[in-house]
């Protein structure tokens, strides 16, 4: 995660505030612990079998199951899940919890926060980030950096919100039947693509993902995702990354003139994580910048 520093090592929850977030986040275990953010995680089905992200299932082993046609859904946690992470936080000496998750409009995750908060033995916070994969990593990010004595969970709720809103998620990907499959885009959208033969572009917008351009290649994706990733991170500081799903080298061609064009030395790849990959399917790039 760009920008980041390290939370202060005098207490494990700065201000007394846990910050919990969801494996959709992009969090890698290395970023969770550095940040202090507890992560906890969905599941992906494939076929009979169910794996836990994070755990026992990388991404790659979803892009060949949607390859060879294997059915691949998602599962949220449950409240019980949640719950028991906020009682071992509080056990754990957290006085408050700011809970970030990925849009409520794109899973129930979410809602499994609401229900545990309601019976948690502190104050949680739940902030619903409107956004989903590394918007809501660099969301819960500046969450855990802004905790510190002084600060209320409310203030730090709120500078998790401020990000999400702040951020700009653009998406390439092969084909919107994935998504259509899983329900994340309407059949209209997907039909639209599939019979103009485009290659179309996906941002999020109101914590849904929606078509942004249609463009013919992805050879002009790219391009055309350069310039608005470019333009959504001025001339100021920012978080951003990229991720792909089965896509290394085009995505890594693609960071390597994004840096360029801001003037960095370089802009972060890393491979989705199994639930998004679940959805967006083989061939996918996305950008995410997040303005300070």
């Amino acid at each position: 995660m760009a920008g980041r520093r390290r939370t202060q090592k005098s207490s494990a929850f700065p201000g007394g505030v846990a910050v919990v977030t969801d494996s959709t986040a992009s969090l890698s275990a290395e970023d969770a612990r550095r940040e202090g953010i507890v992560v906890v995680p969905l599941r992906v089905i494939v076929g009979a079998n169910t794996f836990t992200e994070g755990h026992d299932v990388s991404a790659d082993v979803i892009a060949a199951a949607l390859k060879d046609f294997l059915p691949v859904s998602t599962s949220r946690p449950n409240p019980e899940e949640f719950g028991e992470v906020y009682r071992r936080l509080a056990d754990d000496g957290a006085t408050s919890i700011v809970s970030v998750h990925l849009s409520s409009r794109m899973s129930g995750t979410l809602d499994s926060a609401v229900l545990a908060a309601k019976d948690a033995p502190v104050p949680v916070t739940v902030v619903d980030s409107r956004q989903v994969g590394l918007a809501t990593g660099f969301a819960a990010g500046r969450a855990a950096r802004a905790r510190g004595e002084g600060v209320t969970p409310e203030e730090v709720a709120e500078v998790a919100r401020a990000a999400g809103a702040a951020s700009t998620a653009l998406i390439y990907v092969d084909t919107l039947d994935y998504l259509r499959r899983g329900g994340r885009v309407g059949a209209a959208a997907a039909l639209l693509g599939s019979a103009l033969a485009v290659k179309p572009l996906l941002t999020i917008s109101d914590g849904l993902v929606v078509p942004l351009e249609k463009v013919r290649t992805s050879t002009r994706a790219m391009a055309r995702m350069e310039v608005l990733a470019t333009e959504a991170a001025g001339d100021g500081p920012a978080d951003i990354g990229v991720q792909h799903l089965a896509n290394p080298q085009v995505a890594e061609a693609f960071a390597a003139r994004l840096a360029t064009s801001l003037g960095r030395e370089s802009v972060p790849v890393d491979e989705v994580g199994a639930v998004i990959g679940a959805h967006v399917g083989p061939g996918t790039v996305a950008v995410t910048v997040t303005p300070h």
